[in-house]
């Protein structure tokens, strides 16, 4: 009963807040999803089943940000962060740094000053090495790994889908035709295949729907979210993945996980987008527990202009 009770509080609300409604309810808040997730933990609430904890975060910048990772690792307990544009060569990943912080199983591909993928587990992971070498770029712009064994692993891919540059033609722009020869690959490689239990997730660079945007009439021929790329990559969802984030939050309401640099008041002028993804294949759907967009990293010291999406799901 009392778990149940935990199990209720835990799931009760998505949290996508700015600053708490009081301070007492925020503390009593966090204390019951510290202890709703101690249940889980202790498979009190799904069997024996543990939970998993994913972070998603491009943190632009790894080496600079790393302080950022350790704090935002102590105070949310992600059991997988997948990170996107760590900026740093295999040679010099800060691997000891990383696994001080509770993750003693890494993988991850890099390159000097632009891109780069990393998966951090508390828990033994397996990387995939049959996933292709996306437009023949090797730009480091995706990692795959097994989490678990046998009947219970799951697949979780981490992508860094290009930015695309300014200028939404494909013709004048090369990096706009790389994005969407890219989303056009990935989903063409995911609809060959039967994908069970796996997740998705990254820096997909494009806010796909109508209040993924602040302004979807003044952003339709704006990169990031023009037809030829929402278009794209809601087929590539289509083939076989649900939208874990949507879940959660209805379509008609504003959800965001970016935010200029160049707008200095960006919490009060709230011009972002949602780039920043979750999916979930079908059979997962029903272990999703709870979503945040923890928004106020945005304002920490030396942010990324990206923030942390995390999911729970009890597997």
């Amino acid at each position: 009963m009392i778990s149940r009770l935990l199990l209720d509080l835990f799931c009760f609300r998505t949290k996508v807040w700015t600053s708490p409604p009081c301070p007492h309810f925020a503390f009593s808040w966090e204390c019951w999803r510290f202890l709703a997730r101690i249940a889980l933990a202790r498979g009190g609430l799904m069997g024996n089943s543990p939970p998993m904890r994913i972070m998603t975060w491009n943190i632009n910048s790894l080496r600079l940000r790393l302080p950022l990772l350790e704090r935002l690792c102590a105070e949310n307990q992600p059991d997988i962060v997948c990170l996107q544009e760590t900026k740093v060569t295999d040679d010099l990943f800060p691997l000891d740094a990383v696994q001080a912080l509770g993750f003693p199983h890494v993988c991850f591909r890099g390159m000097k000053s632009y891109n780069g993928v990393a998966i951090l587990s508390r828990q033994p992971m397996r990387m995939l090495t049959d996933t292709p070498d996306w437009c023949d770029r090797g730009d480091c712009r995706h990692i795959a790994v097994e989490y678990g064994e046998g009947a219970d692993a799951v697949t979780v891919h981490d992508f860094y889908v290009p930015a695309g540059g300014d200028i939404p033609d494909p013709v004048e722009n090369p990096k706009f035709a790389h994005k969407l020869a890219f989303v056009e690959e990935a989903r063409a490689w995911f609809a060959q295949r039967d994908v069970r239990r796996t997740v998705v997730v990254g820096d997909l660079n494009i806010a796909p729907l109508e209040h993924d945007v602040w302004s979807h009439r003044q952003l339709l021929k704006i990169v990031s979210h023009t037809p030829e790329e929402t278009s794209r990559l809601l087929a590539w969802q289509n083939s076989g993945f649900v939208d874990a984030m949507r879940h959660f939050v209805p379509a008609d309401e504003k959800l965001y996980t970016w935010w200029s640099y160049r707008n200095r008041d960006w919490s009060a002028s709230n011009r972002g987008r949602r780039l920043d993804h979750v999916w979930v294949t079908p059979d997962l759907v029903p272990a999703l527990r709870d979503m945040s967009v923890l928004r106020p990293v945005r304002d920490w010291e030396k942010p990324s202009d990206h923030v942390p999406v995390i999911v729970d799901l009890a597997i």
